[in-house]
């Protein structure tokens, strides 16, 4: 049994020398690092692909910016000028269907108007009223220019040929379509001949360059100029849009 002891001593010294030993190593090293093995799937390998969709068509909304504006010696009877060619305007496109809520005033100013001969001095008054004109029968814009200019109009800043909000909303999601549909076959076609294999799209950006067509203002007086009535062509327009598909590649 001493002999029995004996072997049982030196196992138990043994191990409580390990443990011994152990917790003096850490108390003066630190923690023992154990090895362990991570893998981390990098998601920085990224691919873009960019597609472009565009749709044309005749625009259904014309806008024109317009105004009268007189000079007198008195700001009443400026005003009084101003007023009876406004109305006189109105009036008239009223014979074109228009009615006042396609009117809005954009501007009213009274002005002073001076003489710097000597001294400075108030010589009258200049007031100017502009209006915007929302025109939804496009075929009547030269109309409604003509009864602008033959009733006291002075003023054509610029007319715009666009599109209403339904007919926009309609072609941007047509344009939209497509510019997904080139953006998807770039990436598929890309991708095959790069030899990686397309994961998910992770992100979706889009971008438009959608504005309206203006005529300037000198174009329209050239049109009313040359010809007996005035001659603006609508044209087409375009909607425009631009779609980003971010891919995981593997």
């Amino acid at each position: 049994m001493s002999v029995q002891w004996q072997e049982n001593k030196k196992i138990i010294l043994a191990i409580l020398l390990f443990f011994f030993t152990l917790f003096i190593y850490t108390k003066l090293a630190g923690p023992i690092p154990f090895l362990i093995n991570s893998y981390v799937t990098s998601k920085n390998d990224l691919f873009q692909s960019l597609g472009q969709g565009s749709v044309s068509q005749a625009p259904d909304l014309a806008t024109i910016s317009f105004g009268v504006t007189k000079r007198s010696s008195t700001v009443s009877d400026a005003q009084n000028q101003t007023n009876k060619a406004i109305d006189s305007v109105l009036e008239n496109l009223k014979n074109l269907g228009i009615s006042e809520k396609d009117l809005k005033t954009t501007n009213y100013s009274v002005n002073p108007n001076y003489s710097f001969e000597g001294i400075q001095r108030i010589t009258g008054y200049t007031v100017t009223q502009n209006i915007e004109l929302k025109i939804k029968d496009i075929n009547n814009t030269n109309k409604a220019i003509d009864t602008i200019t033959g009733n006291g109009g002075n003023l054509i800043g610029q007319v715009l040929f666009g599109f209403d909000d339904n007919t926009k909303d309609k072609l941007e999601e047509k344009a939209r379509k497509e510019a997904v549909r080139k953006a998807k076959d770039k990436a598929q076609s890309l991708a095959k001949a790069a030899g990686v294999r397309l994961g998910k799209i992770i992100n979706v950006t889009e971008s438009e360059d959608n504005f309206p067509r203006p005529i300037p203002f000198e174009s329209a007086k050239a049109g009313i100029r040359e010809t007996p009535s005035t001659d603006i062509t609508p044209g087409e327009n375009s909607i425009k849009i631009s779609v980003t598909l971010t891919y995981e590649i593997y």
